[in-house]
């Protein structure tokens, strides 16, 4: 039987809330948005159509809080929830609790979350379904004296995982026995204070690997699809930068084997909603199942665009207890897409995060460009969360029209007052490896001082002529304020 949503709150912030946000209201649904004191001007607040305020930005007190998100939640009628990605999109007692409370979650089930968001018992579901995987510890690891056994088993270099969350949290390489000890306990306490579990497990490390993922989306009456790959090789301190779809490397045969494992991992799990699973792909093209994100991920975007599918729409339909109108042959991709995540980071300084003002924030229009952001021009980025600014969506024919296509939006997008990552992508954009489709998860560190070159160049010649243009704007209000009487002035002024 199913069940209509006519209230949703967003458990989030930023861009991906005000995303979730343009979806509901398409589909008719009151939008609920909380916020944090230093988010209480951000867009994600304007445009829902009530918001309340969680107090202190600290994440705990405020976006973690699950106590303060269901009082709101319940005193205020709400239907369902959307936890967006990231704070407690992942949390099982979330999850638990808000259904408890009568409240739908656009998400998986309680079980299959559980389930596939713990990744040592993922491994053991992607096992029982015979999907490949990489060779690591079946159990949790205790001890640093246990992950030594066990790392000598596998043969350095070997990498300290956390069983919960993602995003590069709690995860650690370890080349050598000497570096065990640091390594382990600093995943551990890592792990723990992002997702209040320290359980970790070790796996062996793949040299120079490709990371695939699949998007599924599951029904609650058995019917299962796919929506072909992204590649999310380029990445930094284990968190993504750039997205595509589809991957350069994947051939037609390969995406068959990939796509069938996914959905063979999520019928074992029995999971339902939207969900990527995520794989490994070694130099010999043999690949491994990673892990299963039980949530919408960053990068979802891309996937839209090369399908046409509004996957946030297809969460709450699904959630609604409604069966899928998709049918899996009725997926055709017939374009390419690239997504730059732009982060409030210092690429030439081991992409450091920053914060400050946006001074100037003026994001690229036209044909096959999309804009996914929380942010406008003034605002401040705080530093108790995530630094992400925006995200760089584009969209071409073909893959060579698409590089083009982002090299032009990011000459267009003008972001001032932060270092950002904007020309880094540029960089990437233009460089003989990316375009050739020749990189994997190392291209960072590979190519570092090339990128770190090109990044440095275009960044300066960005901050010249951002200078002479203020310099003019600056000259120009000067004029029209000393020449009030002028007819032509004051027309000038009022456009301005």
């Amino acid at each position: 039987m199913s069940r209509k949503i006519q209230r949703l709150l967003i458990a989030n912030r930023g861009e991906i809330a005000v995303r979730i946000i343009r979806a509901a209201r398409e589909l008719g649904i009151v939008t609920i948005a909380i916020y944090s004191t230093v988010d209480r001007t951000s867009p994600h607040v304007r445009l829902a159509n009530e918001a309340y305020n969680l107090g202190d930005p600290d994440p705990s007190a405020s976006y973690l809080n699950i106590e303060k998100i269901l009082n709101i939640a319940i005193s205020k009628n709400v239907d369902a929830i959307h936890p967006g990605y990231g704070f407690l999109s992942e949390n099982p007692d979330f999850n638990e609790q808000v259904e408890k409370a009568g409240i739908i979650f656009i998400g998986p089930g309680l079980a299959a979350m559980k389930l596939m968001g713990d990744k040592i018992l993922a491994r053991e579901v992607a096992f029982k379904a015979s999907i490949p995987l990489i060779p690591g510890s079946i159990k949790p690891v205790e001890t640093v004296t246990e992950a030594l056994k066990v790392a000598d088993k596998l043969g350095y270099p070997v990498l300290v995982k956390a069983s919960a969350g993602g995003g590069g949290k709690g995860m650690r390489k370890v080349d050598s026995k000497e570096s065990m000890k640091e390594s382990f306990l600093r995943a551990r306490s890592e792990a723990y204070s992002a997702f209040g579990n320290d359980s970790v497990y070790i796996e062996k490390f793949i040299e120079k690997p490709h990371h695939i993922e699949i998007q599924i989306l599951a029904d609650n009456f058995g019917n299962y699809i796919h929506l072909n790959e992204r590649e999310c090789s380029i990445q930094r301190r284990h968190q993504k930068l750039i997205e595509e779809s589809p991957s350069p490397l994947i051939t037609k045969e390969i995406r068959n084997k990939l796509a069938a494992s996914a959905i063979a991992i999520a019928k074992a799990s029995n999971y339902s909603n939207a969900g990527t699973v995520e794989f490994i792909i070694d130099s010999n093209l043999n690949y491994y199942f990673l892990e299963m994100n039980t949530r919408l991920q960053v990068e979802h975007p891309v996937t839209e665009e090369i399908t046409g599918i509004d996957l946030v729409k297809q969460q709450i339909r699904i959630a609604e207890n409604k069966k899928l109108l998709l049918k899996q042959d009725s997926i055709h991709i017939k374009k390419h897409a690239i997504e730059l995540r732009i982060y409030a980071e210092d690429p030439e300084n081991d992409f450091l995060p920053s914060t400050g003002i946006l001074d100037v924030y003026r994001p690229p229009k036209g044909p096959g460009i999309r804009v996914d952001d929380g942010y406008e021009e003034g605002m401040s980025i705080p530093i108790q969360y995530d630094p992400m600014l925006a995200k760089l969506i584009v969209t071409g024919g073909t893959r060579e029209e698409a590089i083009i296509r982002m090299k032009y939006s990011i000459e267009e997008f003008i972001i001032m007052g932060v270092p950002n990552t904007l020309q880094f992508g540029h960089s990437v954009m233009n460089d003989s490896d990316f375009i050739n489709g020749s990189y994997n998860t190392n291209y960072i560190q590979e190519c570092s001082t090339k990128i770190d070159k090109q990044t440095s160049e275009r960044t300066t010649r960005l901050a010249a002529a951002m200078a002479s243009h203020l310099f003019m704007n600056k000259k120009e209000n000067q004029i029209i304020k000393d020449s009030k009487n002028n007819t032509f002035s004051q027309w000038k002024k009022r456009r301005l």
